[in-house]
């Protein structure tokens, strides 16, 4: 079986287009035709300023979410990024192998660092390297596949070229991966700026959509999306971009094409109500059974110990033969002494 690696970085709350464009692909499609692992990259979330419990308990809710959107631990390893120390230890490697402008081509950085710059501040030096961090990540695994949306295709690529060039100079090492795009609803946009994405960094907004948000919210926010100008409904994503995004949710929902249930609309009214009605039913379940594993915190816990475990147990075969191929010198062995002393303690 292939092998599968993909995150949920823990900077806010997920949203309605997290779940469309990734979560329910992991679920219904990637645990079960792959050997697949979903990690909750929580150290991602370090790069900028944070408040220390928050992080933690968005990384326990984006863990939690993951499993009500229907992860099986049986099908899938699912754990929290901190847990791994391979995670860290690989990462170092590759900064020794990526280079400084690499690093400040991403466009995530050159964008963040410059909206620092005009306020008159800087950023923290993890933002330029955390797409290493991301590499690491997939590397240390040997994954094959990487689902991402189009804003981290970029950082997947970076990830090629380190992994092609460790293994040039130091020996093959690393699986070579490529990204692959969800094909439905992969960039679910903003319901009251639908040219930017819904990003569950925002901490607020009546455009963006949470999985926990009450249906009565949902509906509300929906229902007060941005259209465009015009009476007629029509899937345009240039000319109509608002209209194309409830058409795309609608579609992405009921399984539908967008421009086929642009015909069956004569107002904008109905087809934001049958929007609103979908996206409703769709995170229904969810909700519920993101309520009962709330209740059973032990069990969400065994399921990270578990993961971090049978994750632990991949990553560090392949990042000790990194550390052998770059030519670090490895520990002594553990002698018998040391042993019994230590099965003692």
């Amino acid at each position: 079986m292939k092998r599968v690696f993909s995150g949920v970085k823990p900077t806010g709350h997920l949203t309605l287009g997290n779940y469309l464009g990734a979560l329910r692909q992991w679920a219904e499609v990637d645990q079960h035709r792959a050997d697949s692992l979903f990690c909750v990259v929580d150290l991602h979330a370090l790069t900028v300023d944070h408040d220390p419990a928050r992080v933690r308990r968005l990384s326990r809710q984006a863990a939690t979410l993951l499993l009500a959107v229907g992860l099986d631990p049986q099908l899938c390893t699912v754990f929290v990024q901190s847990h791994v120390d391979e995670h860290a230890r690989l990462s170092y490697l590759l900064e020794c192998v990526a280079t400084d402008g690499e690093m400040r081509r991403m466009i995530q950085y050159k964008e963040k660092s410059g909206r620092e710059r005009e306020r008159g501040g800087s950023v923290r030096l993890s933002l330029l390297t955390y797409p290493v961090l991301m590499a690491a990540d997939i590397l240390a695994y040997g994954a094959d596949e990487v689902p991402v949306g189009d804003d981290q295709a970029q950082h997947v690529e970076l990830t090629r070229d380190l992994a092609m060039r460790f293994n040039q100079r130091y020996g093959h090492t690393f699986v070579v991966p490529k990204a692959t795009h969800p094909a439905v609803a992969a960039r679910v946009m903003n319901l009251q700026e639908p040219t930017s994405k819904m990003g569950k960094s925002d901490d607020f907004g009546p455009g963006i959509v949470y999985l926990l948000d009450e249906p009565d919210v949902v509906r509300k926010k929906v229902m007060r999306a941005v259209t465009d100008s015009g009476r007629e409904v029509v899937y345009d994503r240039e000319e109509r971009p608002g209209l194309a995004n409830l058409l795309e949710i609608l579609a992405a929902c009921t399984g539908g094409e967008p421009e086929a249930l642009a015909g069956a609309y004569a107002s904008y009214g109905a087809l934001k109500k049958d929007t609103a009605d979908a996206v409703v039913e769709v995170l229904r379940p969810v909700q519920a059974r993101h309520s009962e594993l709330c209740a059973d915190p032990v069990h969400v816990e065994g399921v990270l110990r578990d993961g971090a475990a049978k994750a632990r147990a991949m990553a560090r075969p392949v990042v000790d033969s990194a550390y052998r191929a770059i030519g670090l010198l490895p520990p002594a062995p553990e002698s018998a002494t040391d042993r019994v002393l230590n099965a003692v303690r």
